[in-house]
C-alpha cells in the first residue's frame, strides 16, 4: 500500500484524500491551521463537479446547505437600486440550473467528516523541506517528526508551500489580475433576506449576501491595485479600510464590522500557471497548480474534478504496474484543457462576469471516465 502525504485540508486536499482512500492508498493530510478553516465566501459546484459530488454520495447533504438566493440588486454610490435580477446572481450565476452554491466552510466540513475515520489529519503543522531518493520523499515538518512518504501532493492553495519547495518561488508562477479581495462575516444588520446587493464606485466596491438562514452576512470588498497584498492581518485590515473609505451608503457600518470580524481574509486576485504540475514524486492540485481566481467562479469545481482525476490516474497506474510518473502525466493530459477554459472565464470580461455560454462550455469541458 502506497502512503501519500497531502498538504492542505481544504476542498482539494480532503476530496483527494477520500478518493485515494477508496482506491486503497494510505493518506495523511497536514494542515497549517489548528483545525478546519471557517469563514470564506460562498463557492460554486458546477457542471462535471456536480457529478463528482454525486459519486462521493454527498448530493443530498450539499443541497441541504446550499444558499437560497432569490436574486440581487445593483446599487449606485448612495445605495439607490439601479438594477435588479431574479434570474441570476453574481456569486452563483443563474438560479434555474443544476449548479449548487454553498459556503466553503460547509463544504470543507462535509468533506472532512466523510474521511475522518479513514485518513490521518495533522493540524497545526506544515511541510518545511522535501528530500527525494529511491526510497520516497523524506519530509520535514515545522513541528512534527520527519517522515517518509511514497508521494507528496501540494493542495495548499495559491501560496503553496509544497510548490515553493518543489518548484521554486511563487513569483515565477503567479499572474496577478490587478485586483484584491477581502472577505469577512458580520451580523445581518442590513436585514437582507435571501437577497444580494452589489455596489461599486470607481475602482472599489463590494458585494453582500446573507447566509445561515439570513442571520449572518458575508461581505466581499474588492478594489483594483497592482500592489502586493499585506500578509499581516492587522495591516491588511487597515489597508482595506483605507481603500473602502471613499464609498458611501452603509460603508461606515461595514468597516466597523470589518475590524471586529474574526474570520477576515484578504488576498490578491491571481492565477497560477506552471509548465508542469509535478516534479519527481511531488504533484500539485487545485489552486496550488492552476488557481483560476475567484473571478472565474470555478476554483472549487477545478479542485473537486482535479482530485477525482488525480486519484483515478494513480489507481490506474498502480493496477497496471506503472508508477507515479505515468499517473501524473495522464492527470495533466486530462486536466489541462479543462483548466485553460475555466481560467479564461476570469479574464473574458474584466470587471464583470463571463458570458453564460462561456461558463456552460467551460464547466462541462471534461469527462470523469476514460
Amino acid at each position: 500500500m502506497q502512503n501519500v502525504l497531502v498538504s492542505g485540508a481544504g476542498v482539494a486536499g480532503t476530496a483527494l484524500a477520500h478518493h485515494l482512500h477508496r482506491h486503497g492508498f494510505a493518506v495523511t493530510v497536514v494542515e497549517l491551521a489548528p483545525g478546519p478553516r471557517s469563514g470564506g465566501q460562498a463557492v460554486d459546484i458546477r457542471g462535471v463537479a456536480v457529478d463528482v459530488i454525486a459519486r462521493m454520495g454527498l448530493t443530498e447533504r450539499v443541497h441541504a446547505v446550499r444558499t437560497r438566493m432569490r436574486g440581487m440588486s445593483l446599487l449606485d454610490a448612495d445605495g439607490h437600486e439601479v438594477h435588479r435580477s431574479t434570474e441570476a446572481t453574481y456569486s452563483g450565476g443563474r438560479l434555474d440550473n443544476e449548479d449548487v452554491e454553498l459556503l466553503r466552510e460547509d463544504l470543507v466540513a462535509m468533506l472532512t467528516e466523510l474521511v475522518a475515520d479513514d485518513v490521518e489529519f495533522v493540524y497545526g503543522d506544515a511541510v518545511t523541506a522535501l528530500r527525494e531518493d529511491e526510497q520516497g520523499v523524506h519530509v520535514t515538518f515545522q513541528h512534527g517528526q520527519p517522515r517518509t512518504f511514497d508521494l507528496v501532493v501540494g493542495a495548499d492553495g495559491q501560496h503553496s508551500r509544497v510548490r515553493k519547495l518543489a518548484f521554486g518561488p511563487e513569483e515565477q508562477f503567479l499572474k496577478h489580475l490587478g485586483s484584491h479581495l477581502a472577505i469577512f462575516s458580520a451580523g445581518n444588520f442590513l436585514g437582507l433576506e435571501d437577497w444580494q446587493v452589489w455596489q461599486r464606485d470607481g475602482d472599489a466596491g463590494y458585494g453582500i449576501y446573507p447566509v445561515r438562514g439570513n442571520s449572518e452576512l458575508r461581505v466581499c470588498f474588492g478594489w483594483q491595485s497592482e500592489e502586493p497584498v499585506e500578509r499581516d492581518v492587522e495591516r491588511s485590515r487597515k489597508l482595506v479600510a483605507e481603500r473602502m473609505s471613499a464609498l458611501r451608503w452603509e460603508t461606515p457600518r461595514l468597516l466597523a464590522a470589518l475590524h471586529d470580524a474574526p474570520d477576515f481574509y484578504a488576498d490578491a486576485m491571481a492565477q497560477v500557471h506552471l509548465e508542469h504540475w509535478s516534479a519527481g514524486r511531488a504533484v500539485l492540485l487545485g489552486d496550488a497548480a492552476y488557481c483560476a481566481s475567484a473571478f472565474s467562479g470555478q476554483g472549487t469545481s477545478l479542485a473537486l474534478v482535479g482530485g477525482y482525476l488525480l486519484a483515478d490516474e494513480l489507481a490506474r497506474a498502480a493496477a497496471a504496474g506503472a508508477d507515479h510518473r505515468t499517473a501524473y502525466a495522464q492527470y495533466e493530459e486530462r486536466m489541462r484543457p479543462f483548466v485553460a477554459l475555466n481560467q479564461a472565464l476570469a479574464t473574458e470580461n474584466p470587471g464583470g462576469p463571463a458570458a453564460e455560454e462561456s461558463v456552460e462550455r467551460a464547466k462541462n469541458a471534461i469527462t470523469l471516465d476514460r
